[in-house]
């Protein structure tokens, strides 16, 4: 099983990769539970690397090779983890920039968990008016809880040692969208393969002009 993340956070180090790592965490832990001889790859992609050019891509209609990768790494991957920071109570310019160069039915049937982090608890809500939206809009099957983390949720104590965000509610956030994640994509034998070319079946026009005159 194969499972990429995608973070978008812009600083190093940054809350939003945090987050990230704690749920692919989350999500090995869930799926070897779950499935204990179900070897995991997980991938992650930090799209600050890439923000040149996804840029480039919207002139050039055409992806330079180690984005071209990093597309290729979600198209391929059997369940996806997506994070992004929230800015005026949406997902970044640069998260949404990524998913407009993916192509259109690259998640389609795709298992996918949605987090965000914020500065605030009240822009939680941006996970279900924004990023689930989103992400049903490309046809993913999104997993029922979301996951926000303020900054006040790093200050809790847990497992993780303090400031970890090991403990308390945030962990038990990720933990259940973990599990959900695992559910769609362990042992379901029908996890989704890559999409399939638009073009492949088309009959050249004269077959069918040849088919018709044979016809009449």
């Amino acid at each position: 099983m194969k499972l990429v993340v995608v973070s978008a956070g812009l600083s190093v180090p940054s809350s939003t990769r945090l987050l990230a790592d704690r749920l692919a965490e989350a999500a090995r832990a869930a799926v070897a539970a779950k499935d204990p001889d179900e070897p995991v790859e997980t991938e992650t992609v930090e799209l600050r690397d890439h923000a040149k050019d996804i840029a480039n891509t919207f002139v050039t209609g055409f992806p330079p090779p180690k984005l071209e990768e990093a597309l290729e790494h979600v198209t391929r991957a059997d369940g996806l983890i997506v994070v992004t920071p929230i800015f005026s109570a949406s997902y970044s310019g640069l998260f949404k920039s990524f998913f407009d160069v993916l192509d259109q039915d690259a998640l389609t049937g795709k298992p996918v968990l949605i987090a965000a982090t914020g500065g605030s608890p009240r822009h939680s809500l941006a996970l279900e008016h924004a990023l689930r939206p989103l992400f049903a809009y490309l046809r993913a099957v999104v997993v029922p809880t979301g996951v926000y983390a303020a900054s006040e949720d790093w200050g809790s104590e847990g497992p993780g040692g303090e400031g970890s965000g090991g403990g308390g509610p945030l962990a038990a956030r990720m933990a259940r969208a973990a599990g959900e994640l695992a559910s769609l994509t362990c042992g379901t034998g029908s996890r989704p393969g890559p999409p399939r070319d638009a073009f492949e079946e088309v009959v050249p026009f004269a077959e069918q002009l040849a088919r018709l005159r044979g016809e009449e």
